[in-house]
């Protein structure tokens, strides 16, 4: 039975192989290495920005399985760099001729695997980043107030430093927090008939002003800060609400993180795609360097011409021989027939 996909390697092919799979294992390390960056900044960022973003999003699962399958990438390119010069040197071969084999298995099963889960999670996680902003920002604007409730007394700190750090007001815009109370109800004063009838004004009985936090102020405006009835013309006549950026942030965190994370994940992804394109060069190259050893007893600058190829037989014959060695072992055995008795002889006549 022919083997699969298979390649003569004379001499010098089979050193500039070695030569070349070195190289390229040095470059899967580094991809991988990079990789393992990537992920880590992803994982951080999302670390500090968990309070914004909803515990059913499953975009935080992304940098896990990339760090994995970074780690095995850097793995694979190390050994193979290793693999492929002690292959020049007949006397370094032969210890790495036990490592060849688990590596392909883990390269390909382990690594591969992982590569592409983390590749389709790159490509297709990102979409639900607008969903999952959307539920934990809402969450957090409604928060805000809650500076001594357990659970939630770090809401107030944790959103006014996003707002100052990113630039953004509110979740799609500075109204939004026209629609929340966001002033604790320990700082209202009960006996003030303008905060009664505010409060008596909705259906919910919330304290909502025409007003923004500190942190939505821009500090490179030149005019003081503007933060109540800012829907008001007449209270604030050089305030042109319909250009909030002289005054406010004018651009809301959801599109501001949207766009960050999705930046993040794309380059990532692009990372991912790299490595798992460089994974493939080396494992297949070792493959081939390993069957075309083997054929020579581990020695590269053996005699002749090697044949290197990817399974020692056919794929139909293995399938078909797989398949075969299944039915018989799932077949019964047949139960031996007791043996036929033999007739009973005619007794000859008397003489």
């Amino acid at each position: 039975m022919a083997p699969v996909l298979p390649l003569v390697l004379p001499l010098q092919p089979r050193i500039r192989l070695a030569q070349g799979l070195w190289l390229l294992s040095w470059l899967l390390a580094l991809a991988g290495a990079l990789a393992l960056l990537c992920s880590g900044h992803l994982l951080a960022q999302l670390w500090h920005l968990h309070t914004f973003l909803a515990p059913s999003c499953p975009f935080a699962a992304l940098p896990h399985v990339a760090l994995a399958a970074g780690a095995v990438a850097l793995g694979t390119g190390l050994v193979g760099a290793g693999a492929s010069r002690a292959s020049l040197d007949a006397a370094h071969y032969p210890p790495w001729r036990k490592v060849l084999g688990p590596l392909l298995v883990v390269g390909t099963a382990g690594g591969g695997g992982l590569l592409v889960l983390a590749l389709g999670l790159a490509l297709a996680l990102p979409g639900s980043l607008d969903t999952g902003l959307e539920e934990g920002l809402g969450t957090a604007l409604a928060h805000y107030k809650d500076t001594e409730v357990p659970g939630h007394c770090h809401a107030k700190r944790l959103l006014d430093e996003l707002q100052l750090r990113h630039h953004c007001c509110g979740r799609h815009g500075y109204k939004d927090w026209f629609g929340i109370q966001w002033v604790s109800s320990r700082y209202l004063d009960p006996n003030d008939q303008d905060v009664v009838d505010r409060i008596q004004s909705n259906v919910e009985g919330l304290y909502l002003i025409d007003g923004v936090p500190f942190s939505c102020c821009n500090p490179h405006s030149p005019r003081p800060c503007l933060q109540s009835r800012l829907s008001e013309p007449h209270v604030h006549p050089l305030f042109d609400p319909r250009q909030p950026n002289l005054n406010l942030w004018a651009q809301g965190c959801h599109g501001v993180l949207l766009r960050q994370l999705q930046d993040l994940a794309s380059m990532l992804g692009s990372m991912l795609a790299v490595t798992f394109l460089l994974q493939i060069l080396v494992l297949l190259g070792l493959r081939y360097l390993q069957t075309a050893l083997e054929g020579l007893g581990g020695v590269i600058d053996g005699e002749g011409e090697t044949q290197g190829y990817l399974f020692p037989n056919g794929l139909k014959d293995m399938l078909k021989t797989a398949w075969r060695q299944g039915g018989v072992a799932d077949t019964p055995a047949p139960e031996e027939a007791p043996p036929e008795e033999a007739p009973p002889k005619e007794g000859l006549p008397e003489a």
